[in-house]
């Protein structure tokens, strides 16, 4: 276990001791937000933003049930969040700003450091959720300035069910959990000991392949972008064309139901998702793209695809030929795509 601490805590540039060890990205948000919470016990102002991951979300709106004020920011077309308007949103009782580092939908890369310098400034405690950018891109949670940060193991290809939250040293937090003493007392519970291992060796080994890692997917990623422009007529690019994740690609493809698509490529045997993977049960669009401003019929035809370390160029190939062939298809059937049908 302390090794695997001390492995994660290096790909972060964090030390040993500020890494607690949770059941995954969820788990590690909530502390994050209800941690902050506790520790204070009074009524306080939270800033977040309207799109963040619901695990985010859904905690900032059980935290305005019990009392307290939560403001959401809004984004702009490419889903970046303006550092000016957090310093307009912060207040005297503001206790925490929570700001994701890269959004896991579009995989817009937000300006965390400037956010968390304007944080500093006022006193104020900045949390990022880290989960879809450490592995992925350089994390250094003290190049960011960030106090609270959270990550996942199976997002850089560790187990389920084991994440973090780095926790810089001298920030109170309280337990939102109640029993042992385990994690210096902040987070109780039988330790997932295989889980923690595992995360330890999957951070060592992404500390170890970034630059490969991330060079490799960017350029994967150009060439399924480009590809898709000039194959497919009426698409659009969400999130910013240069701000994002090596291996994030949104788009949303115009007269066609992004579920139907889904399904024509799961045929196929390829795995997509028309938003958050989390929310790959329910039909309505994603809240990130309603929030950046997309119509909700373009919203409903988005397609997100993730790129991987076993994804090749032939993949890249393959994929844009079957959804050239299908976007045919299903526009055949549409009466958007046809003027002339009724």
């Amino acid at each position: 276990m302390e090794d695997a601490r001390k492995y994660i805590a290096n790909l972060i540039n964090a030390s040993p001791e500020e890494i607690i060890f949770t059941s995954g990205g969820t788990e590690a948000d909530n502390f994050a937000l209800k941690g902050v919470t506790y520790a204070r016990n009074k009524k306080q102002h939270f800033i977040t933003t309207k799109i963040e991951h619901h695990a985010v979300l859904h905690c900032a709106e059980a935290l305005e049930k019990e009392g307290h004020a939560v403001t959401y920011l809004d984004v702009d077309s490419d889903g970046l969040v303006d550092p000016d308007d957090v310093r307009r949103a912060i207040r005297k009782d503001t206790a925490l700003v929570s700001v994701m580092l890269a959004n896991n939908e579009v995989g817009t890369v937000e300006p965390v450091a400037e956010i968390a310098r304007i944080c500093r400034e006022h006193g104020v405690l900045f949390h990022t959720d880290a989960v879809q950018a450490v592995g992925q891109i350089p994390v250094d949670v003290k190049e960011l300035g960030v106090d609270l940060l959270s990550m996942s193991a199976h997002k850089l290809y560790g187990p389920k069910g084991i994440g973090a939250l780095y926790v810089r040293k001298g920030v109170k937090i309280a337990p939102i959990l109640y029993g042992g003493a385990q994690e210096r007392g902040r987070r109780p519970g039988t330790e997932n000991v295989p889980g923690i291992a595992g995360f330890g060796k999957a951070a060592e080994l992404a500390a170890a392949e970034l630059n490969e890692h991330r060079e490799k997917l960017t350029r994967l990623r150009e060439k399924l972008i480009e590809e898709i422009f000039r194959r497919i007529e009426d698409v659009k690019l969400n999130g910013h064309r240069r701000r994002r994740l090596p291996g994030n690609v949104n788009v949303s493809i115009k007269y066609v139901e992004g579920e139907s698509i889904l399904l024509n490529l799961d045929l196929k045997g390829i795995a997509a998702s028309s938003g958050s993977a989390c929310m790959s049960g329910t039909l309505e669009p994603s809240h990130v793209l309603l929030a950046m401003g997309i119509p909700r019929e373009v919203a409903h035809g988005s397609l997100r695809m993730t790129l991987g370390a076993s994804n090749t160029e032939d993949d890249i190939d393959y994929v844009v030929d079957v959804l050239e062939e299908t976007v045919k298809k299903l526009r055949a059937m549409s009466p958007l795509a046809s003027p002339g049908r009724c």
